[in-house]
């Protein structure tokens, strides 16, 4: 598995969703390097790591390669951010691994039952129409779909990376390779009970212009027994779109859930307690504090 180190403090592992790589998070990265270590990887397929087939155990195998990539980078405990589909990942790893984990964080995440895939993909899930439709469907997608959901240069260099894996005479056969992944259904049919499971602490992120419903978060949130959900000014690409109020919304996340572990520990003379997560969010104009009952 692929990855790269940036800034020092305590370590961040940063995972894309589906069909970016890690450079979904450069704007991110820019800003919470400045007092986190952030670890970029990028899941199988997408990037410069290499595919893997699907299977049963998927999950587990994915979840394991982090665990090689916390090994590689010697890093004790960190917290975990996923996107989208990155954000199944990330709840996986925090399933199996939770004494690694300390803060967990959902952004837009993609990950249960009733999940539709975007419907241009869905031709490519297909048998034989996939195949056949693949060229056309990969040029409308990168050429298209993606352009209306990054518009403008700002965003052409993220744009052109995600794109590079399916160039090519194969290109668009590994995009319909990558979106075979199974259905909804049965891949994710135990993740509500995960979600229920979940011990540390979790915020939910939901774009207001996201194309996946509220409801997603919203139940995702509702699952996790200890979470916080939160909406932003932004499309699905929120890491993106939203990159300096992403980091300083995890920034202030990971900050008052320290501030709560050591409440009982008399703080120096001189020293300030600093505000909880929801002091700062309601005084941000730009987002919104949904609260939501504890599963």
């Amino acid at each position: 598995m692929h990855s790269s180190s940036h800034g020092k403090g305590e370590a961040v592992l940063l995972i894309h969703g589906m069909p970016s790589n890690g450079r979904l998070w450069d704007e991110v990265v820019g800003e919470l390097s400045q007092q986190h270590r952030c670890i970029v990887i990028d899941l199988p397929g997408m990037g410069d790591t290499p595919f893997l087939p699907y299977s049963p155990t998927y999950f587990a195998q994915v979840a394991a390669q982090i665990e090689e990539v916390r090994r590689r980078h010697r890093v004790q405990r960190w917290h975990v951010v996923g996107h989208d589909g990155g954000s199944a990942i990330a709840v996986q790893y925090a399933h199996l691994y939770p004494q690694r984990v300390d803060c967990l964080a959902l952004l837009s995440p993609a990950m249960l039952p009733d999940l539709e895939p975007f419907f241009l993909l869905d031709f490519l899930r297909k048998p034989v129409l996939g195949e056949l439709s693949a060229p056309l469907v990969n040029s409308v997608f990168w050429q298209v779909a993606m352009r209306r959901a990054l518009p403008g240069a700002r965003h052409a260099a993220q744009r052109s990376s995600f794109a590079k894996t399916f160039r090519g005479m194969g290109g668009p056969w590994r995009l319909m390779r990558l979106v075979r992944w199974g259905q909804p259904k049965i891949v994710f049919q135990e993740f509500p009970l995960i979600l229920k499971r979940l011990a540390c602490p979790t915020l939910v992120v939901h774009g207001s212009r996201d194309i996946l419903p509220e409801s997603f978060a919203r139940r995702a949130a509702a699952l996790i027994a200890n979470s916080q959900l939160i909406t932003v000014n932004s499309g699905h690409f929120i890491p993106l779109e939203q990159g300096f109020q992403v980091s300083r919304h995890l920034v202030m996340f990971f900050r008052s859930r320290h501030v709560e572990h050591v409440a009982d520990v008399p703080l120096r003379s001189g020293a300030q307690q600093a505000p909880s997560h929801n002091e700062v969010l309601t005084t941000r104009p730009e987002v919104a504090l949904v609260p939501h009952p504890a599963a």
